[in-house]
């Protein structure tokens, strides 16, 4: 008899830090926390590891990450929309190209934000993982 085991989705998110300072990107004409600052993030694809967070990246803010420059910073176990599913959220201090928004059409507005010093519209699950890392906890969970 095969095992099966219970799988979750898996988001990848990028905090790119100019000292204390990351970048943020607000989320616009998506349908899904329109309004709210996240910061560069997706969904892994079939087949990818978590280096994928370079890609999302890249292809939010358009810099360019080497995989090595990803520093995993702390996992988030969420519960959200009537499900579960793992964040892992990754520190850059070093990367290519200067960021912009490179997705027009998902979001308004690209600016950088004390760590400690959100805005308010910032999404609940990105605001609490941001603080745990500021505080140095790699692991949390939100919505339970």
């Amino acid at each position: 008899m095969k095992r099966e085991r219970y799988n979750l989705p898996v988001a990848v998110f990028v905090l790119l830090r100019k000292a204390q300072r990351i970048c943020m990107l607000k989320r616009t004409g998506t349908g899904w926390m329109d309004g709210c600052y996240s910061l560069p993030a997706g969904g892994l694809e079939q087949h990818e590891t978590l280096a994928a967070a370079a890609r999302e990246a890249n292809e939010e803010t358009g810099v360019v990450i080497a995989p090595e420059d990803l520093h995993l910073a702390h996992t988030l176990h969420v519960w959200t929309e009537n499900r579960s599913w793992m964040g892992h959220f990754f520190c850059c201090t070093r990367w290519q190209g200067e960021p912009f928004i490179a997705e027009p059409e998902k979001h308004g507005d690209l600016c950088w934000h004390a760590i400690d010093d959100l805005p308010e519209n910032t999404i609940g699950y990105v605001k609490q993982a941001i603080e745990q890392i500021a505080a140095g906890q790699p692991y949390s969970e939100y919505g339970w």
